[in-house]
């Protein structure tokens, strides 16, 4: 980034003395060529106009004075640079998003939304929060999903996140192959930690891989999993089509599997985590964020050219032809 500054700004003030020096000039009138005792025979002179060459004269040493202050203020040009160097993390989200996401069990300013509203906007929140971070995501319901790879660029990811919507990926819940995609993007790299921040409302029900085992793969390639249980603690309104096409609410259990998303994070050095409501979850996040944290060290640079010699030279020609002129062509008596 470039930007022009003076690096003695305070000398810019000093040019408002020079509009103050002509005026307390113009009142004073010039200096007399020949010293007389008396003046009043030379009354009609002096009440005559001022010859041009004075004038002349000191708007060259005007022009001189005020050249050599933008010189003194030091005009330059910055050129600024950041680099950023730093052993980021690789993350891959895994969102959960079987119909049961649907559900109407988290609240926002008094209004009732879905579990996928609220993880849409906590886990952009999340990502945000990150920027040094390479981070992908997977979506899983019967089958998974790689909605982005691995990524530095997370507004593009962020727009994944706002198409993160149920029905993408079937209706089961197959948690063992949301494991086992994450942790194959994550096997060949080489950050010094890697972490799968794996989110359901559910219990395994589909895929071809169980989560202990896919916990066991991602632990063997030094992958560390943080499980979230996002749910109500009892039942949850569930919105349904009636056979009329309307869209009325009824209630479904919540049927989270405790037990094996704690072993799941247990196998992996992870942990779990239980959110019940929009602010837990966001608690939840924001205490993974804290616990994976990444070690950045950022440079700056700058190149500074200086301009204060395009104010000199013009200083020096003009205070040089002032005492040209004052001692050939508007010499004055001695």
């Amino acid at each position: 980034m470039s930007s022009f500054q003076f690096a003695h700004p305070w000398a810019i003030f000093l040019l408002l003395l020079l509009p103050l020096m002509a005026v307390m000039r113009g009142h004073r009138g010039k200096d007399a060529a020949i010293q007389y005792s008396g003046l009043s025979l030379f009354g009609p002179l002096l009440r005559g106009r001022k010859v041009q060459p004075g004038g002349w004269l000191s708007a060259l040493r005007y022009f001189a004075l005020f050249c050599f202050l933008i010189a003194l203020a030091r005009p330059q040009k910055v050129d600024s640079s950041t680099q950023v160097q730093g052993n980021g993390i690789d993350m891959m989200l895994a969102i959960d998003l079987s119909p049961s996401m649907e559900a109407l069990d988290f609240h926002k300013d008094g209004q009732e939304i879905s579990r996928v509203q609220v993880v849409r906007e906590t886990v952009g929140q999340f990502i945000q929060a990150r920027p040094n971070d390479r981070i992908g995501m997977v979506a899983f319901a019967g089958e998974a999903y790689l909605m982005s790879p691995l990524t530095l660029d997370h507004d593009w990811l962020l727009q994944n996140v706002e198409r993160l919507n149920v029905g993408l990926a079937g209706d089961a819940t197959a948690i063992g192959s949301a494991i086992a995609t994450c942790a194959n993007r994550l096997r060949d790299q080489q950050a010094k930690s890697k972490i799968i921040v794996l989110l359901t409302d559910g219990a395994n029900n589909a895929g071809k891989i169980t989560p202990y085992a896919a916990a066991e793969a991602a632990h063997t390639l030094g992958i560390k999993i943080y499980a979230i249980g996002a749910a109500s603690a009892d039942v949850a309104k569930f919105p349904i089509r009636n056979m009329f096409g309307q869209r009325v609410y009824t209630t479904i259990p919540v049927d989270i599997d405790e037990d094996a998303l704690k072993k799941i994070a247990n196998i992996t050095g992870g942990k779990f985590y239980r959110a019940t409501d929009t602010e837990t979850l966001q608690r939840v996040y924001k205490e993974i964020n804290e616990l994976e944290t990444s070690k950045v060290t950022v440079k700056h640079f700058q190149h500074i050219k200086e301009y204060f010699t395009w104010a000199i030279y013009p200083g020096l020609l003009f205070f040089g032809l002032e005492i040209f002129l004052m001692h050939t062509r508007w010499r004055r008596l001695p």
